[in-house]
């Protein structure tokens, strides 16, 4: 088995594929506090709950925006699972062609989206990954990643909106139902979700119109979403084509097998030299 990480600034999402299949995914609290142990017991735990057995996991591999964790599972692939966890970054082949000026710059889950959404619906396409930032991720035919725009995902303006005003009240993020509010709450409700919307219709007609003249006019470009806040907005605009809640993951996978044989031949190169 697999074990693939996601560390986000918010949350980690972990996921098992067996043969190439996940079969099972969670949700916890990002948290560069807790040490290799504490995760290490929790994924243990994790797996006792649904009857899945941790000796089975045979590699892992890491996608993290959260350089401060990202030692913590290090050291506990190594001790719980015996393995040295494949991370993204440079030297990891992902099938893509980086045209970022810095392609050291670009964030390892929009590469992990942009190489999931380009194996499951190929392109020209733009990625939408609505987390604690919102990144929108321009993918071409060719599978050549351009770039794109981050912007404050709604959880990030919500909280800035109440830390920088004194009588705004926290709430939740959810559609009020109409825009002229006649209450503080909905208001908010009504400025932060459907101005997130707006944000993100503009920003991927905006895009589109960029790809086209790269890609041709009659090449159609899909629009793929994930993130916690994917279906929501998805509700409010028309420019979403697909929202993929598991597209980190499977890109995850992806990756690993891109990577699988030479890491094999890698690992049996390494026993051989131990015990040459």
């Amino acid at each position: 088995m697999l074990l693939a990480f996601d560390v986000g600034n918010t949350n980690i999402v972990l996921g098992v594929f067996k043969d190439e299949k996940l079969i099972q995914n969670w949700r916890m609290e990002t948290d560069n506090k807790k040490s290799a142990d504490e995760y290490g017991m929790l994924v243990n735990q994790l797996f006792s709950y649904v009857g899945l057995d941790t000796k089975e996991v045979k590699d892992v591999i890491i996608s993290t925006v959260v350089p401060s964790v990202l030692y913590t599972l290090q050291h506990m692939s190594r001790k719980y699972f015996g393995c040295k966890p494949i991370v993204i970054g440079p030297g990891v082949k992902t099938g893509l062609l980086i045209k970022y000026d810095n392609p050291k710059q670009v964030g390892a889950d929009r590469i992990v989206n942009a190489v999931g959404a380009y194996a499951k619906y190929g392109g020209p396409l733009i990625i939408i990954d609505m987390g604690t930032a919102t990144t929108f991720c321009a993918v071409t035919d060719k599978a050549e990643y351009l770039g794109g725009t981050i912007a404050p995902g709604l959880k990030i303006t919500s909280e800035a909106l109440v830390e920088k005003t004194a009588k705004l009240p926290k709430v939740e993020l959810e559609e009020p139902g109409h825009v002229i509010c006649k209450n503080t709450i909905q208001s908010m409700q009504s400025g932060l979700v459907y101005g997130h919307m707006g944000t993100v219709d503009y920003v991927v007609r905006k895009m589109k119109e960029e790809l086209c003249e790269i890609c041709g006019a009659d090449k159609p470009i899909k629009v793929i979403a994930t993130g916690g806040m994917a279906n929501m907005i998805k509700g409010g605009v028309d420019c979403i084509d697909k929202v993929d809640g598991m597209l980190t993951l499977e890109g995850l996978q992806i990756i690993y097998e891109k990577n699988r044989r030479e890491r094999e031949k890698r690992k049996a190169a390494e026993c051989k030299c131990f015990y040459a």
